[in-house]
Protein backbone atom coordinates (compact mmCIF):
# COMPACT_ATOMS: atom_id res chain seq x y z
CA UNK A 1 0.00 0.00 0.00
CA UNK A 2 1.35 3.38 -0.94
CA UNK A 3 1.55 5.63 1.95
CA UNK A 4 0.25 9.00 1.69
CA UNK A 5 0.04 12.45 3.60
CA UNK A 6 -3.56 15.21 3.61
CA UNK A 7 -2.38 18.84 3.48
CA UNK A 8 -5.14 20.87 3.90
CA UNK A 9 -4.94 24.57 3.77
CA UNK A 10 -7.89 26.65 5.75
CA UNK A 11 -8.96 29.60 7.12
CA UNK A 12 -11.02 27.82 9.58
CA UNK A 13 -14.06 28.28 7.55
CA UNK A 14 -17.79 26.86 8.94
CA UNK A 15 -16.87 24.17 5.76
CA UNK A 16 -14.03 22.50 7.48
CA UNK A 17 -15.74 20.23 9.77
CA UNK A 18 -17.59 18.52 6.86
CA UNK A 19 -14.34 18.54 4.89
CA UNK A 20 -12.76 16.28 8.05
CA UNK A 21 -16.00 14.73 8.85
CA UNK A 22 -16.12 13.10 5.42
CA UNK A 23 -11.96 12.67 5.19
CA UNK A 24 -12.31 10.50 8.60
CA UNK A 25 -15.79 8.53 7.55
CA UNK A 26 -14.44 7.89 4.19
CA UNK A 27 -13.85 4.26 3.90
CA UNK A 28 -10.01 2.62 2.50
CA UNK A 29 -6.51 2.83 4.19
CA UNK A 30 -6.42 6.17 5.87
CA UNK A 31 -3.89 8.66 5.41
CA UNK A 32 -0.30 8.18 7.33
CA UNK A 33 -0.85 11.54 8.72
CA UNK A 34 -2.86 15.03 8.10
CA UNK A 35 -1.38 18.56 8.33
CA UNK A 36 -3.96 21.33 8.34
CA UNK A 37 -2.30 24.84 7.38
CA UNK A 38 -3.80 27.68 9.45
CA UNK A 39 -3.49 30.19 6.58
CA UNK A 40 -5.45 33.26 8.71
CA UNK A 41 -3.10 36.40 9.22
CA UNK A 42 -4.33 36.50 12.91
CA UNK A 43 -5.65 33.01 14.15
CA UNK A 44 -7.72 33.12 17.19
CA UNK A 45 -6.27 30.44 20.48
CA UNK A 46 -8.62 27.27 20.22
CA UNK A 47 -10.93 27.64 17.35
CA UNK A 48 -9.47 24.61 15.55
CA UNK A 49 -10.57 22.83 18.53
CA UNK A 50 -14.04 21.70 17.51
CA UNK A 51 -13.63 20.91 13.90
CA UNK A 52 -10.74 18.17 14.70
CA UNK A 53 -13.37 16.38 17.36
CA UNK A 54 -15.20 14.96 14.08
CA UNK A 55 -11.58 13.18 13.12
CA UNK A 56 -11.97 10.62 15.96
CA UNK A 57 -9.11 8.02 15.71
CA UNK A 58 -7.23 10.49 13.12
CA UNK A 59 -7.00 12.99 15.48
CA UNK A 60 -3.71 11.70 16.89
CA UNK A 61 -2.10 11.79 13.64
CA UNK A 62 -3.16 15.46 12.75
CA UNK A 63 -0.32 18.18 13.05
CA UNK A 64 -1.83 21.95 12.95
CA UNK A 65 0.56 24.90 11.41
CA UNK A 66 0.53 28.56 11.00
CA UNK A 67 1.91 30.08 8.02
CA UNK A 68 0.39 33.54 8.59
CA UNK A 69 -1.97 34.35 5.85
CA UNK A 70 0.53 34.44 2.86
CA UNK A 71 -2.15 32.68 0.82
CA UNK A 72 -2.49 29.11 -0.38
CA UNK A 73 0.51 28.38 -1.77
CA UNK A 74 2.61 29.14 1.17
CA UNK A 75 0.04 26.73 2.74
CA UNK A 76 0.65 24.48 0.90
CA UNK A 77 4.61 24.27 0.45
CA UNK A 78 4.61 24.47 4.53
CA UNK A 79 2.48 21.58 4.38
CA UNK A 80 4.50 19.99 1.89
CA UNK A 81 7.85 20.79 4.34
CA UNK A 82 6.17 18.67 7.15
CA UNK A 83 5.02 15.49 5.09
CA UNK A 84 7.18 12.29 4.88
CA UNK A 85 4.69 10.15 3.18
CA UNK A 86 5.68 9.86 -0.58
CA UNK A 87 2.44 10.59 -2.29
CA UNK A 88 0.43 14.24 -0.73
CA UNK A 89 -2.55 14.75 -1.63
CA UNK A 90 -3.59 17.84 -1.47
CA UNK A 91 -7.83 18.98 -0.28
CA UNK A 92 -9.31 22.30 -0.08
CA UNK A 93 -11.43 23.00 3.34
CA UNK A 94 -14.27 23.03 1.33
CA UNK A 95 -14.30 19.89 -0.01
CA UNK A 96 -16.41 16.80 0.91
CA UNK A 97 -14.48 13.36 -0.08
CA UNK A 98 -16.57 11.08 -1.32
CA UNK A 99 -17.51 7.54 0.92
CA UNK A 100 -14.64 5.00 -0.86
CA UNK A 101 -12.25 7.88 -1.78
CA UNK A 102 -9.77 6.28 0.36
CA UNK A 103 -9.81 2.93 -1.50
CA UNK A 104 -10.08 4.77 -4.72
CA UNK A 105 -7.06 7.24 -3.72
CA UNK A 106 -4.94 4.47 -3.15
CA UNK A 107 -6.01 2.37 -6.51
CA UNK A 108 -5.35 5.76 -8.13
CA UNK A 109 -1.65 6.12 -6.65
CA UNK A 110 -1.26 2.36 -7.04
CA UNK A 111 -1.63 3.05 -10.89
CA UNK A 112 0.47 5.63 -11.24
CA UNK A 113 3.47 5.16 -13.49
CA UNK A 114 6.96 6.64 -12.24
CA UNK A 115 6.47 9.37 -14.73
CA UNK A 116 3.46 10.48 -13.00
CA UNK A 117 3.82 13.46 -10.11
CA UNK A 118 -0.12 13.84 -10.21
CA UNK A 119 -2.96 12.11 -10.07
CA UNK A 120 -6.38 14.62 -9.94
CA UNK A 121 -9.68 13.50 -8.38
CA UNK A 122 -13.13 13.67 -10.02
CA UNK A 123 -14.78 17.39 -8.35
CA UNK A 124 -18.55 17.16 -8.72
CA UNK A 125 -20.81 20.84 -7.37
CA UNK A 126 -24.05 19.84 -6.74
CA UNK A 127 -26.59 22.29 -7.74
CA UNK A 128 -29.98 22.75 -6.35
CA UNK A 129 -32.65 21.63 -8.83
CA UNK A 130 -36.11 22.97 -9.41
CA UNK A 131 -34.31 26.37 -10.88
CA UNK A 132 -31.50 28.21 -12.44
CA UNK A 133 -28.30 28.01 -10.97
CA UNK A 134 -27.05 31.59 -10.08
CA UNK A 135 -24.14 33.54 -11.19
CA UNK A 136 -22.13 32.05 -8.01
CA UNK A 137 -23.16 28.58 -8.38
CA UNK A 138 -22.31 28.62 -11.76
CA UNK A 139 -19.09 29.70 -11.38
CA UNK A 140 -18.07 27.19 -8.78
CA UNK A 141 -19.69 24.44 -10.86
CA UNK A 142 -17.24 25.26 -13.29
CA UNK A 143 -14.53 23.54 -11.07
CA UNK A 144 -15.59 20.98 -11.67
CA UNK A 145 -14.32 20.93 -15.49
CA UNK A 146 -10.89 23.11 -14.37
CA UNK A 147 -7.62 20.68 -15.01
CA UNK A 148 -5.00 20.11 -12.20
CA UNK A 149 -7.09 21.87 -9.35
CA UNK A 150 -5.48 21.22 -6.06
CA UNK A 151 -9.16 21.02 -4.49
CA UNK A 152 -8.76 17.34 -5.01
CA UNK A 153 -5.45 16.41 -5.99
CA UNK A 154 -2.46 14.07 -5.39
CA UNK A 155 1.60 14.94 -6.15
CA UNK A 156 4.33 12.56 -5.80
CA UNK A 157 6.66 14.32 -3.47
CA UNK A 158 9.70 13.91 -5.23
CA UNK A 159 8.16 15.69 -8.05
CA UNK A 160 7.12 18.79 -5.69
CA UNK A 161 10.74 18.90 -4.39
CA UNK A 162 12.23 18.87 -7.63
CA UNK A 163 9.80 21.56 -8.92
CA UNK A 164 10.60 23.67 -5.93
CA UNK A 165 6.81 23.25 -4.66
CA UNK A 166 3.84 26.18 -5.34
CA UNK A 167 5.07 29.50 -6.56
CA UNK A 168 4.25 31.46 -3.46
CA UNK A 169 3.82 34.92 -5.48
CA UNK A 170 0.37 33.52 -6.41
CA UNK A 171 -0.99 35.17 -3.04
CA UNK A 172 -4.94 33.95 -4.04
CA UNK A 173 -6.96 30.80 -4.53
CA UNK A 174 -6.71 31.47 -8.62
CA UNK A 175 -3.89 30.00 -10.29
CA UNK A 176 -1.28 28.60 -8.50
CA UNK A 177 -2.22 25.13 -9.21
CA UNK A 178 -1.84 25.64 -12.72
CA UNK A 179 1.52 27.37 -12.72
CA UNK A 180 2.98 24.10 -10.88
CA UNK A 181 1.55 21.71 -13.27
CA UNK A 182 2.83 23.64 -16.11
CA UNK A 183 6.31 23.37 -14.52
CA UNK A 184 5.88 19.72 -13.59
CA UNK A 185 5.32 19.62 -17.19
CA UNK A 186 7.62 21.08 -18.99
CA UNK A 187 10.27 18.60 -16.79
CA UNK A 188 8.90 15.49 -18.24
CA UNK A 189 6.46 14.58 -15.44
CA UNK A 190 2.84 13.70 -16.52
CA UNK A 191 -0.32 14.35 -14.51
CA UNK A 192 -3.65 12.61 -15.08
CA UNK A 193 -7.02 11.85 -14.39
CA UNK A 194 -8.06 9.61 -11.57
CA UNK A 195 -10.97 7.80 -10.28
CA UNK A 196 -11.93 9.15 -7.44
CA UNK A 197 -14.73 11.72 -6.17
CA UNK A 198 -14.85 14.35 -4.27
CA UNK A 199 -17.66 17.05 -3.81
CA UNK A 200 -17.51 20.98 -3.67
CA UNK A 201 -20.65 22.47 -2.36
CA UNK A 202 -21.47 26.17 -2.70
CA UNK A 203 -20.57 28.01 0.35
CA UNK A 204 -22.93 30.60 1.04
CA UNK A 205 -21.12 34.00 0.05
CA UNK A 206 -22.01 37.98 0.03
CA UNK A 207 -22.70 39.93 -2.98
CA UNK A 208 -19.60 41.20 -3.74
CA UNK A 209 -17.48 37.68 -3.72
CA UNK A 210 -17.66 38.45 -7.61
CA UNK A 211 -15.54 41.30 -7.14
CA UNK A 212 -13.16 40.45 -4.78
CA UNK A 213 -12.52 37.40 -7.36
CA UNK A 214 -11.01 39.84 -9.91
CA UNK A 215 -7.51 39.97 -7.76
CA UNK A 216 -6.68 36.57 -9.87
CA UNK A 217 -6.43 39.01 -13.07
CA UNK A 218 -3.35 40.33 -11.38
CA UNK A 219 -2.19 36.27 -11.03
CA UNK A 220 -3.15 36.24 -14.53
CA UNK A 221 -0.33 38.32 -15.93
CA UNK A 222 2.11 36.41 -13.84
CA UNK A 223 1.20 33.30 -15.53
CA UNK A 224 1.75 35.30 -19.00
CA UNK A 225 5.13 36.26 -17.57
CA UNK A 226 5.98 33.20 -16.84
CA UNK A 227 5.03 31.09 -19.10
CA UNK A 228 4.26 33.19 -22.12
CA UNK A 229 0.88 34.50 -23.78
CA UNK A 230 -0.33 30.69 -24.95
CA UNK A 231 -0.01 29.91 -21.28
CA UNK A 232 -4.12 29.28 -21.30
CA UNK A 233 -4.09 27.28 -24.44
CA UNK A 234 -1.64 24.92 -22.54
CA UNK A 235 -3.69 25.00 -19.38
CA UNK A 236 -6.94 24.72 -21.18
CA UNK A 237 -8.05 27.97 -19.40
CA UNK A 238 -10.65 30.02 -20.94
CA UNK A 239 -9.69 33.34 -21.49
CA UNK A 240 -12.45 35.19 -20.29
CA UNK A 241 -13.11 38.64 -20.63
CA UNK A 242 -10.46 41.16 -19.75
CA UNK A 243 -10.34 42.38 -23.32
CA UNK A 244 -13.88 43.77 -23.45
CA UNK A 245 -13.31 44.51 -19.54
CA UNK A 246 -10.26 47.25 -20.80
CA UNK A 247 -12.62 48.45 -23.63
CA UNK A 248 -15.80 48.91 -21.40
CA UNK A 249 -13.41 50.84 -18.73
CA UNK A 250 -11.36 52.95 -21.40
CA UNK A 251 -15.07 54.17 -22.92
CA UNK A 252 -15.99 54.88 -19.66
CA UNK A 253 -12.62 56.98 -18.79
CA UNK A 254 -13.14 58.49 -22.14
CA UNK A 255 -16.61 59.61 -21.52
CA UNK A 256 -15.99 61.19 -18.43
CA UNK A 257 -12.65 63.20 -20.05
CA UNK A 258 -14.45 64.36 -22.86
CA UNK A 259 -17.16 65.79 -20.95
CA UNK A 260 -14.84 67.60 -19.01
CA UNK A 261 -13.18 68.87 -21.65
CA UNK A 262 -16.93 70.41 -22.83
CA UNK A 263 -17.04 67.66 -26.05
CA UNK A 264 -20.63 66.57 -25.19
CA UNK A 265 -20.98 64.74 -28.73
CA UNK A 266 -17.81 62.39 -28.13
CA UNK A 267 -18.65 61.87 -24.64
CA UNK A 268 -22.08 60.44 -25.63
CA UNK A 269 -20.87 57.95 -28.21
CA UNK A 270 -18.27 56.82 -25.61
CA UNK A 271 -20.67 56.74 -22.59
CA UNK A 272 -22.77 54.58 -25.13
CA UNK A 273 -20.04 52.26 -25.97
CA UNK A 274 -19.25 51.65 -21.99
CA UNK A 275 -23.34 51.79 -21.25
CA UNK A 276 -23.34 48.96 -23.76
CA UNK A 277 -20.35 46.85 -22.77
CA UNK A 278 -21.94 47.21 -18.93
CA UNK A 279 -24.96 45.62 -20.27
CA UNK A 280 -24.15 43.52 -22.21
CA UNK A 281 -21.90 41.65 -19.67
CA UNK A 282 -24.75 42.07 -16.95
CA UNK A 283 -26.68 40.23 -19.68
CA UNK A 284 -25.09 37.64 -20.13
CA UNK A 285 -24.79 37.14 -16.16
CA UNK A 286 -28.13 37.43 -15.41
CA UNK A 287 -29.98 35.51 -18.13
CA UNK A 288 -28.92 32.71 -17.15
CA UNK A 289 -29.47 32.29 -13.34
CA UNK A 290 -32.86 32.28 -11.67
CA UNK A 291 -34.07 35.98 -12.34
CA UNK A 292 -34.50 36.91 -8.49
CA UNK A 293 -34.54 40.45 -7.53
CA UNK A 294 -31.50 39.95 -5.57
CA UNK A 295 -29.33 38.34 -8.28
CA UNK A 296 -30.64 40.53 -10.62
CA UNK A 297 -29.95 43.73 -8.18
CA UNK A 298 -26.44 41.96 -7.42
CA UNK A 299 -25.31 41.21 -10.99
CA UNK A 300 -26.15 44.65 -12.21
CA UNK A 301 -24.25 46.23 -9.43
CA UNK A 302 -20.60 43.93 -9.71
CA UNK A 303 -20.86 44.08 -13.67
CA UNK A 304 -20.66 48.16 -13.41
CA UNK A 305 -17.68 47.56 -10.69
CA UNK A 306 -16.42 44.09 -12.26
CA UNK A 307 -14.62 45.79 -15.44
CA UNK A 308 -12.71 48.89 -14.05
CA UNK A 309 -11.55 45.99 -11.01
CA UNK A 310 -10.22 43.64 -13.51
CA UNK A 311 -8.89 46.34 -15.51
CA UNK A 312 -6.63 47.62 -12.50
CA UNK A 313 -5.67 44.50 -11.14
CA UNK A 314 -4.51 42.90 -14.63
CA UNK A 315 -2.31 46.35 -15.57
CA UNK A 316 -0.98 46.46 -11.91
CA UNK A 317 -0.14 42.39 -11.46
CA UNK A 318 1.96 43.41 -15.45
CA UNK A 319 3.46 46.37 -13.60
CA UNK A 320 4.87 44.37 -10.37
CA UNK A 321 5.44 41.04 -12.21
CA UNK A 322 6.99 42.73 -15.54
CA UNK A 323 10.69 41.28 -13.87
CA UNK A 324 9.29 38.23 -12.69
CA UNK A 325 11.99 35.22 -12.55
CA UNK A 326 10.59 31.40 -12.96
CA UNK A 327 9.81 30.16 -9.25
CA UNK A 328 13.13 27.64 -8.95
CA UNK A 329 14.96 30.65 -9.35
CA UNK A 330 13.78 32.97 -6.39
CA UNK A 331 12.13 29.47 -4.26
CA UNK A 332 13.85 29.57 -0.54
Amino acid sequence: MTAYTVVIPTLVRDSLSDCLAALAAAKGPKPAAIVLVDDRPDPEPGPLEHPLHVLGDLRERTTVLHSGGRGPAAARNAGLRAAGSPWIAFLDDGVQVGPHWGEQLTEDLAEATPDTAGVQGVLTVPLPGGRRPTDRERTVAGLARTRWITADMAYRAEALKQAGGFDERFRHTFREDTDLALRLLDAGWRIRQGRRTSRHPVRPADRWASLRAERGAADDALMRRLHGPAWQHRAFAPRGRIRAHVATTAAGLAAGGLAAAGRRRAAAVAALGWALGTGAFAWARIAPGPGTRDEVTTLVATSVLIPPAATWHRLSGAWRHRHAMPWQEVAP
